[in-house]
């Protein structure tokens, strides 16, 4: 079977590498190459507990979460690379009684869903992370949690697929129609509205993010905050995301966006103020209305499938994305997890 991926973020290279991987002859089309949108500016947080706002994407997110010991495994051992990976868990803390307010809520959540985690007061969080401010009150800490570099991921993930047999082509397709395959997978984020006539169904927002430097590195887990979070490589790359703004294709980073990501990094672990400021990223993530991507069958274009509009979770979901459009592509099979993300419920 011939398949055209079109877009080679995360998402597009797991897709077009599960497919290959089962036999399929795969073609992935960016006219940037891959991960040059918005995978370049991603964190890689693997965190379902905390970016699950909604039941479905919760649903999503911790189904993605478990396969990920295997996918890494499989990449690193196909690919020869070494994939920055840790399951460390996250610390959530709260520096306000509003914040400690908030975040009581979700620990009792999680309490009554029997989800592992552990609430600590500020002496025990700076005790697990003696770089933590001393303005905590309160901290939440899950043990599943964790991260994934995205730059060396998407590395590893190509020299996967191309051993597979995939071919990259670096090129813009604007027509499906145009694409001699049987069947097409758009994968495509911010832009996968150009390839249908329905009213744009995603919605670029602006993601800024810092990449600093710092040895030793000021945490050994995820830190998260009201207003940012911090990512701790082992190497002392320190990576702080992101900004959430509503500014069309602008792909620039700001001076506003780059002081206030500072400001609240160091609010949270203030030895960052002495870290190597090494470069600031921007990347668009595809929003869709109800937050939630675009995975399955197109209702108008039967070879036509799409696994899109991931927003902030596109690194969570790449696993789970991967395999759902290899089930239904090349199986016929549609899992349960798809009756959430149906694209049809946009006229696709």
């Amino acid at each position: 079977m011939n398949i055209t991926v079109v877009g080679a973020g995360v998402v597009g290279c797991a897709v077009a590498y599960e497919l290959a991987s089962r036999g399929a002859r795969v073609q992935l089309i960016d006219p940037r190459g891959p991960g040059g949108g918005a995978t370049h500016a991603s964190a890689g947080i693997l965190a379902p507990l905390i970016e699950g706002h909604s039941t479905a994407l919760l649903r999503l997110g911790t189904c993605s979460v478990a396969l990920w010991d295997d996918f890494i495994r499989r990449i690193q051992r196909e690919s020869g690379q070494t994939i920055e990976y840790a399951r460390t868990g996250t610390l959530h803390v709260a520096l306000n009684d509003a914040q400690v307010g908030e975040l009581s809520n979700v620990a009792s959540g999680f309490k009554s869903a029997d989800v592992p985690h552990t609430v600590l007061d500020g002496r025990a969080a700076a005790k697990l992370e003696p770089g933590l401010t001393d303005r905590a009150m309160m901290a939440l800490l899950v043990p599943d949690h964790g991260f994934v570099g995205p730059i060396p991921l998407i590395d590893a993930l190509v020299r996967a697929a191309t051993a597979r047999g995939v071919s990259m082509v670096q090129s813009r397709a604007t027509n499906i129609d145009e694409i001699r395959a049987d069947a097409v997978v758009i994968a495509a984020g911010s832009w996968s509205a150009e390839f249908v006539k329905t009213p744009p169904f995603v919605k670029p927002i602006r993601g800024q993010l810092l990449a600093l430097s710092m040895n030793p590195r000021p945490a050994t887990r995820v830190v998260w905050g009201t207003d940012c979070y911090i990512v701790p490589w082992s190497d002392g790359t320190v990576l702080v995301g992101a900004t959430v703004e509503d500014v069309g294709f602008d792909e620039r980073t700001t001076t506003a966006g780059i002081r206030g990501l500072m400001n609240a990094a160091v609010d949270l672990l203030p030895g960052l103020e002495h870290s190597q400021f090494r470069e600031a990223r921007a990347g668009l993530r595809p929003k869709t209305v109800d937050e939630l991507p675009a995975i399955g069958r197109s209702s108008t274009m039967p070879h036509v499938f799409y696994a899109t509009g991931h927003y902030r979770n596109g690194v969570l979901l790449a696993p789970l994305t991967a395999t759902l459009i290899a089930d239904l592509v090349l199986d016929g099979r549609e899992r349960p997890e798809l009756a959430d993300v149906r694209p049809d419920r946009f006229g696709l």
